[in-house]
């Protein structure tokens, strides 16, 4: 070995993990100081050994904790077989998870394509929003393709996912920006009433916006936009990349607020996977003409595609999770769950405490800034989030002023309390009772 790779291999075996990190990843997450090597369940351990609950999985990504059992065994029996095959072939494990999903889950007619990730499958509802605006063009023939979504609505990070985001923030320095969108007010039916415009094809809306801030739609918005998407000839699209298979108390947490409406298009990612890169779209079969085309005909051969999107390893590891959460009906239990975490919440009487949002499983705790020291270049939601940390609880921010509970769908009672005793002690520690 040459004197220069001597000593690079030297320094490189000396080096940490965060020294690594420095020298050969971009620095596009403020990460925390945290190493994790290994899991079970609700449980994490860190490279110095140390257990965590885990009450972030991967922001709602390990909906069966760390390592389920049923979900190793189908990976490892799938990567004993075929681990990828060209979309070009008809793979039945794919074909498998999508009548899963249709048939067990959404119980609408439609058609599921798989991508890898849910900032693609929101891509692939805009692109079928478009596609629609072509079929069912303007007045004068001109194609329709605007996109109304909502202020502090988060689609993902790829450039069309990013244009849909209402949030300023994670828009700045990409300019321009795909044109097509406009940004309402949440929850304001007359203003999206309002904003509706002649090239507007579709609406896209989180039912509770996770990054947000996990702010509910309301039951009156949901059934507005319903109502106002037939009205115009609009395409009514749901973001479940956060919210979707059991996190908020039902398979699609659209029911648990408006259970009467239809969507025309569903996106997923996240808990589906349960740990592995899956995302999914989905198209009603619904007629869209009086000749009877199928919505999720326009989406047809050559309008979309992805490499890796579906393939055997994948759709078999997300096949586990979602037979697994319908038949252990863990959806249920996340509304057990909730009331747990409401109640003993209720009874602290934290000033610091001003708000629990969410449904299910998927909570938000909204914290009095004002009640908690927070040296500058800091939020609150960052000063607690850093704090549970060192204590041995794991959660995620949403926003400056909020707190994120994603645990996994079949997290314990006894999981439960102790992360609650873990937050209680936490903010009485950080001197916030009156």
């Amino acid at each position: 070995m040459r004197g220069s790779a001597l000593a690079f291999a030297l320094s490189h075996d000396s080096m940490t993990i965060a020294d690594l990190y420095s020298q050969h990843v971009l620095a596009t997450y403020g990460r925390f100081p945290l190493v994790p090597v290994r899991g079970e369940g609700c449980r994490l351990w860190d490279d110095q050994e140390k257990c965590y609950l885990d009450f972030c999985t991967g922001i709602a990504v390990c909906s069966l904790g760390h390592c389920h059992p049923r979900v190793v065994a189908a990976i490892r029996e799938q990567a004993g077989k075929l681990l990828h095959v060209s979309n070009l072939y008809q793979i039945p494990q794919q074909a498998q998870l999508a009548e899963e999903i249709i048939t067990r889950h959404v119980h609408i007619p439609g058609k599921v394509f798989f991508a890898n990730s849910g900032a693609e499958a929101n891509d692939g509802l805009i692109k079928s929003a478009r596609r629609f605006g072509h079929r069912r063009p303007q007045a004068d023939g001109s194609p329709r393709f605007e996109v109304i979504t909502f202020h502090q609505s988060f689609h993902g990070r790829t450039l069309g996912s990013m244009s849909a985001t209402g949030q300023t923030k994670i828009q700045e320095g990409f300019d321009p920006l795909l044109p097509g969108f406009r940004y309402l007010p949440f929850n304001d039916g007359a203003a999206l009433d309002a904003g509706i415009g002649p090239a507007t094809a579709a609406v896209m809306l989180e039912p509770i916006q996770g990054e947000g801030g996990v702010n509910c739609a309301t039951p009156e918005f949901l059934r507005a936009v319903a109502a106002i998407c037939k009205k115009h000839d609009l395409l009514l699209m749901l973001d479940e990349v956060q919210t979707g298979f059991g996190r908020c108390g039902d398979a699609m947490a659209w029911r648990m607020i408006a259970p009467e409406i239809h969507p025309d298009g569903i996106s997923w990612a996240k808990g589906m996977g349960g740990g592995v890169p899956i995302g999914a779209f989905w198209l009603n079969d619904r007629a869209i003409d009086d000749a009877g085309t199928p919505l999720s005909s326009l989406m047809g051969p050559g309008s979309h595609g992805s490499t890796y999107g579906g393939n055997p390893l994948v759709c078999a590891a997300s096949l586990a999770v979602l037979q697994e959460i319908r038949e252990q009906e863990l959806a249920t239990h996340a509304i057990l769950m909730e009331v747990r975490i409401r109640e003993t919440i209720r009874s602290w009487n934290l000033p610091v405490i001003t708000e629990v949002r969410g449904h299910g499983l998927l909570l938000g705790i909204h914290l009095d800034p004002a009640r908690i020291p927070t040296p500058e270049g800091k939020t609150a939601a960052l000063v607690v989030v850093s704090q549970l940390m060192e204590h041995g609880l794991l959660v995620p921010p949403a926003g400056p002023h909020t707190i994120r509970l994603l645990p996994p769908l079949n997290v314990t009672v006894a999981e439960i309390d102790e992360a609650l005793g873990i937050l209680k002690l936490t903010l009485e520690g950080l001197g916030t009772r009156d």
